[in-house]
């Protein structure tokens, strides 16, 4: 056998490819670019990344900031080739998580780390986080690229976000005042948005056998278009709400499902009361319910079972927050109300 202990070494040979780096920058650029607000001040590519804090409106202005990934969503898009969605998926998940604060975005950063870049998937990952940002008003001012194959299999890579917004302070919302009494309104989810993929992928393709590009009647598409649709985003109807004043509190449904989310905002001695009956179960959930034999408590503590937010009104408020969210065009369902009790939810049909 050879020695070549007396070659040179490059970092290309060691599994760094500096020059697909470079090349998926530029690829990036305009994306980014493309998200960009007056307040900021660098480009992509410098060491950090630059955002003018100019009030915008603010009197007494609360920084929210938060951090998440998509998990294992990722394995469905790298099985089916499909790779700007994750990208879309991640900001709005992001979004969701500080709105419920009350918190408008200013600036998001993205890391994506692969074992071997290839930067036309870059440029389809970051394509759709760009895209999330230009409808959320949200500058996208930098990122990082990790390449590094001793840790991630060949195709394989991970992207995490990490996002910044305002909210007036007397305009946070944090569930204090909620009480007994108080109505829960429920938004609707358009799949699993970015939760519960495990136990998802192991149903329709481990149990069931199926393949990507399966078509499935009871779904009316394939496993790819039904795992893959995109995390919504309920910064568009709920703006102007927030304010408004009239929400007491506010839960994105993500990990943990209603079951687990819901008494992250409630006060000590509120329980939430949700009707299953009310909630119209999407046909995904279902279907992997019954073929992987889910237990109901597994359920809705992993999935958000077709409701991606929860509101909790007042009931002299609750008319016209759902008159504002007709008007603009969204369909929400009563779910239940608060009562005296453990911080919990409780669930009735």
């Amino acid at each position: 056998m050879a020695d070549d202990s007396t070659k040179g070494l490059s970092y290309r040979q060691a599994g760094v490819d500096i020059d697909a780096q470079d090349e998926a920058i530029r690829r990036l650029r305009p994306h980014a670019r493309s998200t960009h607000t007056p307040e900021v001040l660098a480009d992509i590519g410098t060491f950090g990344g630059l955002f003018h804090l100019t009030p915008r409106g603010y009197h007494d202005p609360v920084l929210v900031a938060s951090t998440d990934g998509v998990g294992t969503k990722l394995k469905v898009a790298v099985m089916a080739g499909v790779h700007d969605t994750v990208g879309y998926d991640l900001v709005s998940h992001c979004v969701n998580d500080i709105l419920v604060q009350g918190a408008a975005p200013l600036f998001f950063l993205d890391y994506f780390a692969t074992g071997k870049l290839e930067p036309a998937i870059v440029e389809a990952v970051l394509s759709g986080m760009a895209r999330a940002c230009r409808e959320a008003g949200c500058a996208l001012i930098g990122g990082e690229l990790a390449e590094m194959g001793d840790l991630y299999k060949p195709g394989d890579y991970d992207i995490a976000g990490f996002i910044v917004g305002a909210v007036e302070r007397d305009r946070l919302v944090t569930g204090a005042t909620i009480a007994s009494g108080d109505l829960l309104i429920g938004l609707p989810s358009v799949g699993l948005h970015t939760n519960g993929y495990s136990l998802a992928r192991k149903v329709f393709f481990d149990r069931l056998g199926l393949k990507p590009g399966s078509h499935v009647k009871e779904l009316g598409t394939t496993v790819a278009s039904a795992l893959l649709a995109p995390h919504r985003s309920y910064l568009a109807p709920l703006r102007d709400l927030i304010a408004s004043g009239l929400l007491k509190g506010m839960a994105h449904i993500t990990g943990g499902g209603i079951t687990d989310n819901v008494p992250r905002i409630l006060p000590e001695g509120c329980t939430a009361v949700v009707r299953r009956g009310a909630i119209d179960v999407l046909p995904v959930f279902t279907l992997m319910q019954r073929e992987g034999k889910v237990a109901d408590d597994d359920m809705w503590r992993t999935f958000n079972m077709g409701i991606g937010m929860v509101l909790v009104v007042s009931p002299e408020h609750a008319g016209q927050v759902e008159s504002h969210l007709t008007s603009h065009g969204e369909r929400f369902t009563r779910l239940g109300l608060i009562e005296p009790g453990r911080r919990q939810v409780v669930y009735r049909d």
